[in-house]
């Protein structure tokens, strides 16, 4: 049965798509929910899938989804950025410490944070920390060596980004979402190849190729497992690299400046968890760990706010809650029908990357789903601790 927002009010669909799922969207696309559903009916998968608020059409599994699974994994369910995730450091810096703009930290964060697809830096510094994370298990070439080391510390494109915000107090925060760059869409890729030769070999026919999964107990899935862990350590210290950069620069150009506290959390993951007396698979695909006490970074679109939550651990989905507002567009399809004016009226008022308009439109505010009513959809999955309105905003 699916149904729908906290209260689970019963919702009419179609009886092949009514299938094993729990959604929390009162906005969904029925091609997510039909997606859903074929994951949803996969043999391994033991119990509903949830879908967040924020869910929509991803590759192979609905992003915004919590998938519980005995004894397999897709690793296209986790996706090809391993452990993105969010960071936000809140500052003991108030409004009335910051200037009147912050056009002066844009170069400092542009020369320190590279962004973009491929984009990388010489900075030998990376080097003890790499140590410390030591290498996946997978053989890398050299040229991947390289890439590990040169995309540490780096922000990538599309929806990822670095943020200066101010809470309901008035308090300063520094926000950043990033992943495993290069080498965990890479490491990614090829364990999503190698369980589709496994479905070939074994002669196993699936609605969707890209659920494509592995078995556990095989060598295939140890491999991937330990690649995983691997790109999840590496997503989360570089994001924590990244974070005392920024607020570092932040300082910068503020003339002081001391971290409080950070919060940093992944949204595209796997790991074992105990629910409903099982022990199971919990991937979280454009999901966060919600279980009680747990802190978790929710971010808006550019131009909206985001939210410094605290999980209830609400066992229906699977101690979880969305990643973010959500895509209600397509990147072709915001490019068609929004505009670079537009975007820079919803970015009235902060400094961002405003001679950028025309390449970011695919990242307006109205190609998101409405955080606020993401938000609304699942107050039994999280409390609000801090709302942050951005002030500056650095697209990759």
């Amino acid at each position: 049965m699916c149904k729908l927002d906290r209260e689970a009010e019963e919702i009419t669909m179609p009886d092949e798509v009514a299938f094993n799922l729990l959604s929390w969207a009162s906005e969904i696309d029925h091609g997510a929910i039909e997606q859903a559903a074929r994951t949803a009916r996969l043999p391994f998968v033991a119990g509903h899938v949830a879908l967040m608020p924020d869910a929509h059409i991803g590759i192979g599994a609905t992003v915004g989804s919590v998938i519980p699974t005995e004894g397999a994994i897709i690793p296209a369910a986790v996706g090809v950025d391993i452990g993105c995730g969010m960071i936000a450091t809140e500052t003991d810096l108030s409004a009335a410490d910051l200037p009147a703009t912050l056009d002066a930290l844009m170069p400092l964060v542009e020369r320190r944070i590279p962004a973009g697809v491929g984009k990388g830096h010489e900075d030998r510094s990376v080097d003890r920390a790499l140590g410390e994370l030591g290498l996946p298990h997978t053989d890398l070439t050299p040229k991947q060596e390289k890439t590990v080391s040169a995309q540490f510390g780096t922000l990538g494109s599309g929806n990822h980004f670095v943020e200066v915000c101010l809470d309901e107090r008035a308090r300063v925060w520094t926000v950043l979402h990033s992943g495993s760059r290069g080498i965990g869409n890479q490491l990614a890729t090829r364990h999503i190849a190698d369980a589709k030769k496994a479905m070939k070999h074994h002669g196993i026919g699936l609605e969707d190729p890209d659920l494509a999964y592995l078995v556990q107990n095989t060598p295939e899935f140890t491999a991937y497992i330990e690649d995983m862990l691997w790109s999840q350590r590496y997503a989360m210290a570089s994001r924590a690299r990244m974070d005392t950069v920024l607020s570092n620069a932040l300082f910068q150009v503020v003339g002081r400046g001391r971290r409080v506290r950070t919060i940093n959390c992944h949204h595209n993951f796997t790991q074992e968890e105990t629910h409903h007396g099982k022990r199971l698979w919990i991937t979280r695909k454009g999901a966060i760990k919600a279980d009680s006490g747990d802190e978790g970074v929710i971010p808006g679109s550019m131009g909206t706010q985001s939210y410094i939550v605290r999980g209830r651990g609400n066992p229906a989905s699977y101690n979880s809650c969305s990643h973010g507002a959500g895509r209600r567009m397509s990147r072709g399809k915001a490019k068609r029908e929004l505009t670079a004016d537009s975007l820079t009226q919803a970015m009235r008022g902060r400094t961002w990357n405003a001679g950028r308009a025309a390449a970011l439109v695919d990242e307006h505010p109205e190609a998101y789903k409405p955080i606020d009513r993401v938000m609304e959809d699942q107050r039994d999955l999280v409390e609000i601790r801090h709302t942050l309105h951005q002030v500056f905003n650095y697209k990759g």
